[in-house]
């Protein structure tokens, strides 16, 4: 199984805000190195039969202007394509348009950063009951299943273990402890402490299921 602490203290999370057209938009930054080639992790992003395998199955067609569909949840229009360093598209779900970009950079031949921008409009209401958590906690999940995936030694948790680990006490403090970490990357973004907090621990509790 993985290792808990060291995933959570492995990954770096910013909160911020951009002006676009439409008014001021979050911004959520999430990265993490992963000791493997950057055209693997590459490939394993963008590669419809490896993403399953750490991520959620996806349907369409992974092509600039093309459609694609996550299983369960978001899908939109791959917008642009880099490769082997970046990718962005839209991000729908709910009836909602957010947009997401990945970038990856090379630190050695061996070993890379993933880099995910997720940017979206979100009404000061929503924003205040939830925080960055309420999508970050998710992206978080998706870090620990690409570590997994791209571990050597084949630890982690896989796809297939999902489900049970996040209903274990280990899946529950992952989740809250990562909740916990958004917080705090909200307060550094110039959120106030106590709210930001708040907003934290009723993420925390749609997360698991514990009392806000």
């Amino acid at each position: 199984m993985t290792d808990v602490t060291h995933q959570i203290n492995a990954v770096r999370r910013t909160v911020g805000t951009r002006t676009l057209e439409a008014g001021e938009a979050r911004v959520l930054t999430i990265s993490q190195a992963y000791d493997a080639p950057l055209e693997d992790v590459w490939d394993a992003c963008t590669n419809a039969e490896r993403i399953p395998r750490w991520f959620l199955p996806i349907s369409g067609e992974l092509r600039v202007g093309g459609r694609y569909q996550l299983e369960g949840n978001a899908g939109g229009t791959v917008q642009r394509c880099d490769p082997p360093t970046s990718f962005a598209a839209t991000w729908e779900y709910g009836g909602e348009v957010s947009w997401i970009e990945v970038r990856l950079t090379a630190e050695s031949p061996e070993r890379t950063r993933f880099e995910l921008e997720h940017v979206a409009h979100v009404d000061d209401e929503r924003w205040l009951e939830f925080g960055p958590g309420a999508v970050g906690v998710g992206w978080d999940l998706g870090l620990l299943g690409l570590a997994s995936h791209l571990a050597a030694d084949g630890t982690g948790v896989r796809p297939e273990e999902a489900a049970a680990w996040l209903g274990s006490e280990e899946g529950r403090g992952f989740m809250t402890a990562v909740s916990e970490h958004w917080g705090e990357a909200s307060i550094t973004g110039g959120a106030d402490p106590d709210a930001a907090r708040a907003a934290a621990a009723r993420t925390t509790a749609a997360y698991t299921g514990a009392p806000a």
